[in-house]
């Protein structure tokens, strides 16, 4: 595909999120905020045999951190929570499908990160290692 269909996707995930909203009661529910441009994502599980059976977002922020969120929660939807774990970031800007400049990459991996951390419980996770 060119690059004007893959912006074209990325908008249209933008103006209509997948799998966007909350979940309540969720098994698990993260928050994420990037400082540099003040984008928010909130991430909200339901797990089932180890499965992702359902999942939300929440948030505000560009189109970019919008867009890849929920694309994110495309691709784990289903999948066994071990799977999403294991996803990178570069499994995502795959997914996402057009260059992601160094300004903008942490916007595009702001729902992975959320997702990530909300999932193994940990506190924090180095940006480079997503």
């Amino acid at each position: 595909m060119t690059d004007s269909i893959y912006r074209e996707i990325i908008l249209d995930h933008y103006k209509n999120p997948h799998h966007h909203g909350r979940l309540d009661p969720a098994d698990v529910s993260h928050e994420e905020t990037n400082p540099l441009c003040g984008d928010e994502i909130r991430i909200d599980v339901r797990i089932n045999d180890g499965l992702i059976s359902e999942i939300a977002f929440d948030g505000r922020g560009c189109a970019v951190s919008q867009a890849s969120a929920s694309i994110l929660t495309d691709m784990v939807v289903g999948r066994p929570v071990t799977e999403a774990i294991a996803l990178s970031r570069e499994d995502l800007l795959e997914e996402l499908g057009i260059p992601v400049s160094p300004a903008r990459m942490k916007c595009a991996t702001l729902g992975l990160k959320t997702l990530k951390l909300g999932l193994t419980g940990a506190t924090s996770i180095d940006d480079d290692k997503l």
